[in-house]
């Protein structure tokens, strides 16, 4: 008899009870209001939005005209002209500020973006992200757009991420499906990392020195690491991938997945694998920064070998506009059809040079067709299951 109750007891602890599965814990780890508490479950989803609506629990909107510390052109808001949800798909959507302002207040105003309800608050006061002040040679950044994040609400370590999007149209588009860590466990950028899911440029006839496509018919993920922001070895870790011609990123949906485990980081597409990064002898020995920054000390000594990936990260949807950092190349030696780039990289007056030749790139953008829906990211929904 009481090797019968004993059978039965181990038999309870190893089967769940009838209609529940057995659970077999996950490392996959998260935090925030909206993640899930207690034992999370391997294989689970532990976050999801198909956008019914936009639900402002889960998502954050930044507010800055940081420019991304690249001076990009945009100004992140909270705004339903650059932000909604609409029959389940969730849009970014870039408009004008002189549509709002007119364009005298360009070079003339000051916005002064402090607000006094705790969700107007501006989010980044780094690059004059707060307050700018037009001038002839500076003006303010003429293109109103959105940033939303999850690190008030969801933030986890490994799992798998899987975001379906349509990049948007329209030259010097730069929208971005990306991660940033919760904390800054080893240190500020990038010493504590970025995850760059997806970043891709709208502009219709873009090529680079070389003939190859790099606007929508093509689409790269990398990962930013490094001892300092002079330190960087995202370079080991690119990846691009190239539609066939005629049927870019921007013509439909596709899937941007993201599997993240205690040893590797691989990026894929449509079920297609761009790059796997194995943690190998660490990131350290990947950046060769033992060699490249001899000076520096190796900021993830005390962390696992996937430091700085070790840690939890949020996620962030973002269309950005221009910049200077080098994400759009000069023209020449890259082309774009015979509208050309309206500034170079390199000039210290970028955004009047680019505002100044918007009658070449608003055409591409044709925000009066259908509430300019093809210059929108358009994100139909994110979902992050447990490992």
């Amino acid at each position: 008899m009481r090797l019968v109750l004993l059978l039965t007891c181990l038999l309870a602890l190893v089967v769940a009870e009838e209609g529940v599965p057995k659970c077999t814990p996950s490392v996959t780890t998260a935090s925030g209001t909206r993640a899930p508490t207690g034992t999370i479950c391997s294989g689970s989803l532990i976050f999801e939005d198909t956008f019914d609506f936009l639900d402002f629990e889960k998502w954050q909107h930044e507010n800055t005209l940081a420019g991304g510390g690249n001076w990009e052109f945009q100004w992140y808001t909270n705004h339903r002209s650059n932000s909604y949800c609409e029959n389940g798909v969730f849009y970014i959507r870039p408009t004008l500020l002189a549509d709002d302002t007119g364009e005298a207040f360009l070079t003339s105003g000051t916005l002064n973006i402090h607000g006094g309800q705790p969700a107007d608050q501006c989010t980044a006061p780094f690059f004059w992200g707060c307050e700018r002040a037009g001038t002839d040679s500076n003006p303010i950044n003429p293109i109103k757009s959105a940033r939303v994040r999850t690190v008030e609400s969801f933030n986890f370590k490994y799992g798998r991420l899987e975001i379906r999007a349509q990049m948007p149209t329209g030259d010097w588009l730069w929208p971005a499906l990306w991660l940033l860590p919760k904390n800054q466990v080893y240190g500020s950028w990038p010493a504590s990392g970025e995850i760059d899911l997806t970043e891709s440029r709208g502009n219709i006839d873009y090529h680079d020195a070389n003939g190859v496509h790099i606007g929508v018919e093509q689409v790269g993920s990398t990962l930013h690491f490094g001892p300092n922001p002079n330190m960087n070895g995202y370079e080991s870790t690119m990846s691009h991938l190239n539609s066939a011609a005629g049927q870019g990123f921007n013509t439909g949906f596709h899937l941007y997945q993201l599997e993240w485990t205690t040893d590797h980081i691989t990026f894929s597409v449509d079920n297609q694998v761009l790059k796997r990064i194995d943690a190998g002898s660490g990131f350290w020995a990947r950046g060769g920064f033992q060699t490249s920054s001899p000076a520096s000390e190796n900021p993830w000594l005390h962390g696992t070998l996937m430091a700085p990936f070790d840690q939890e990260f949020y996620i962030i949807m973002n269309l950005a506009v221009g910049g200077t950092n080098g994400f759009f190349p000069d023209v020449p030696p890259a082309t774009n059809g015979a509208r050309g780039k309206p500034w170079i990289n390199l000039s210290g007056t970028a955004t009047r040079d680019f505002w100044n030749g918007r009658s070449y790139w608003t055409p591409t953008w044709k925000m009066t067709e259908d509430r300019g829906k093809s210059s929108s990211l358009q994100v139909d929904y994110v979902r992050v299951w447990a490992l």
